[in-house]
């Protein structure tokens, strides 16, 4: 009898053994198998990552090649105009293209309020008809406050909503669908380029700029900025992050100049998270404010400012174009002189000059590279993205 049940316990024992086995041999196999696809998993996006930054490298440099070819063939007085986004004069227009072989016009209102859509892309060809090199056409149609198009029934039936009023109907989908509308529209009359989004930061409705602006804190107005510069990119119209380094609770440098005394610290924690996040997701160019920034250049505006400059390239790591905002404002004209800003503005590392006083500036500008106040290895370099930027957006 004992010997009976020593052979049953033997058995049992040797059943349970060999389940408890099977049971460490399966899990093992199955943590092999997920620790095996987790690894694919991430090689897989590893190699997706890697295929992206060598596709983005190679377009580069395709885009550089094409560039430089370009601007071996220029003259100075071609190089020089190609850094001048001037403010568009109708009654001159083709004579200023002829002229001072200028970069692109920007559209205000005198440019579009008696015009239907079929007038003005018929004005717009004219001057692409007349300009050696295509040009860029930009408008300032932001939404809310600042519409040049809109504003105007002949163009929508409707102003564009602020960025403010788009998110709190219907969130990001409506920023979406209304950013897809203003690029359709644009390009459509031949409209490359929208001098928008706003990427400064403003919580305080007595603020400058608040109404402009996405209203919220910088994490927010960053998701703002990333979901606005896809969309545009994927629509194919030229945008622009402004006003850098963010005009916060600044005064308004249409009418003097103003001074930013936070600290740099405050910029790098809040302020420059929005134009990151926009730098990170493609944005074409970087708009630079009047503004003075004290703990970056207590001397010099903004866009004057070779130091400001720097911390775009250098901090932020962007390389595409940067430009001014308008040097015929008052923080500017009153202080600096319409002729010496533009030599401020190429020398601190614009690669774009908005300006109003054109007439004066780029001929200043030519002489400055003649007498050698300005090197002609900086006009190149800021030649060759804005070429590229055109290149990039189809325009050449």
């Amino acid at each position: 009898m004992k010997k009976f049940i020593l052979i049953i316990l033997f058995l049992v024992i040797s059943l349970f053994s060999g389940y408890l086995i099977g049971k460490f041999i399966n899990k093992t196999i199955t943590e092999n198998n997920n620790n095996t696809s987790s690894t694919a998993n991430n090689l897989e996006e590893n190699n997706e990552e890697s295929n992206y930054v060598d596709k983005e490298t190679n377009i580069n440099k395709i885009l550089e090649e094409k560039a430089n070819k370009i601007l071996e063939s220029m003259s100075l007085e071609e190089k020089v105009g190609q850094m001048f986004l001037i403010r568009c004069n109708r009654d001159t227009a083709i004579e200023d293209i002829n002229l001072y072989k200028v970069s692109g016009f920007i559209l205000f209102d005198e440019n579009i309020n008696n015009e239907t859509k079929e007038s003005l892309s018929n004005t717009i060809k004219t001057y692409q008809e007349n300009s050696l090199i295509n040009m860029i056409i930009a408008v300032d149609e932001e939404g809310g406050t600042v519409n040049r198009l809109s504003w105007y029934p002949a163009f929508r039936s409707v102003p564009f909503y602020s960025p403010q009023d788009l998110y709190n109907e219907g969130g990001f989908p409506l920023i979406i669908s209304d950013t897809k509308e203003k690029a359709t529209l644009l390009k459509s009359l031949g409209i490359n380029m929208n001098l928008a989004p706003v990427a400064d930061i403003s919580t305080d409705p007595n603020d400058y700029i608040y109404s402009r602006t996405f209203g919220k804190d910088a994490e927010e107005t960053a998701e703002y900025i990333r979901t606005v510069i896809k969309t545009m990119k994927e629509n194919k119209i030229g945008s622009t992050l402004k006003h850098f380094p963010g005009y916060g609770n600044n005064l308004d440098t249409h009418s003097d100049l103003s001074i930013d005394t936070k600290s740099y610290d405050s910029f790098l924690t809040n302020d420059f998270i929005p134009f990151k996040a926009g730098i990170d997701e493609g944005a074409d160019s970087i708009l630079v404010s009047h503004n003075i920034i004290n703990s970056i250049d207590e001397n010099l505006p903004a866009s004057l400012s070779k130091e400001v400059h720097n911390v775009i390239r250098d901090e932020l790591n962007f390389d595409g174009v940067i430009m001014t905002d308008d040097l015929q404002m008052s923080a500017i004209k009153n202080y600096y002189g319409e002729g010496n800003s533009a030599i401020l503005a190429v020398n601190s590392g614009n690669d774009l000059i908005i300006s109003s006083d054109y007439i004066t500036q780029i001929p200043t500008v030519i002489d400055a590279v003649k007498n050698g106040e300005i090197k002609e290895e900086v006009i190149d370099k800021a030649v060759l993205r804005v070429l590229k930027l055109k290149l990039k957006l189809e325009i050449l």
